[in-house]
């Protein structure tokens, strides 16, 4: 017999023979050509393929660091004080959600969106309203001034308007708003 029995390595593992049993079954042991198990390699593979939580339970670790099982009183007080503090958060929002303090996010975005569509809109149409406007006081400030009537193309003048009013949005338009 080259390895060790079910019975040995039971007791090199720590298990007990039917977790031993067990772990043969479900193939997490190394096995020799006759049948005895190899005993090194059989705990490399079964550290490998069992869950550490596990481990520590079945050889009854419950020092630092051992998680709770179940059955454990514990693993109870831990659920429920979890459950008890997400219920108080979400009554918190649900408040501050009331009050207005709190605003969907996706209602945010778009009235920001529809607020910066508007103002771009309104730029954009500022130079056809007002080039009339300013050519005509602006020739009546330069005949003021040099006394000889001088007249300003409006064309001309909201085509300057809407050439800078353009790259003053193409300027803007880099801007971007994140609200998370």
């Amino acid at each position: 017999m080259e390895g060790l029995s079910e019975r040995a390595y039971a007791a090199h593992s720590g298990l007990s023979r039917g977790a031993v049993q067990k772990a043969r079954k479900n193939g997490r042991l190394v096995l020799f050509a006759d049948g005895s198990i190899n005993a090194a390699a059989s705990d490399v593979r079964r550290g490998a393929m069992t869950d550490p939580d596990q481990q520590m339970r079945s050889r009854g670790s419950t020092g630092e660091g051992a998680v709770s099982g179940p059955g454990d009183s514990t693993s109870y007080l831990k659920a429920r004080t979890a459950l008890t503090v997400y219920q108080a958060q979400e009554r918190q929002l649900s408040i501050q959600r009331k009050k207005g303090v709190l605003v969907d996010r996706s209602r945010a975005e778009t009235l920001v969106f529809r607020l910066a569509r508007q103002e771009r809109d309104t730029w954009v149409t500022w130079p056809t309203r007002v080039a009339a406007l300013m050519a005509a006081q602006l020739s009546a400030e330069m005949e003021k001034a040099s006394g000889t009537a001088v007249t300003i193309e409006t064309a001309i003048l909201q085509r300057v308007l809407e050439t800078h009013v353009r790259e003053q949005l193409d300027a803007l338009s880099d801007l971007r708003v994140s609200l998370g």
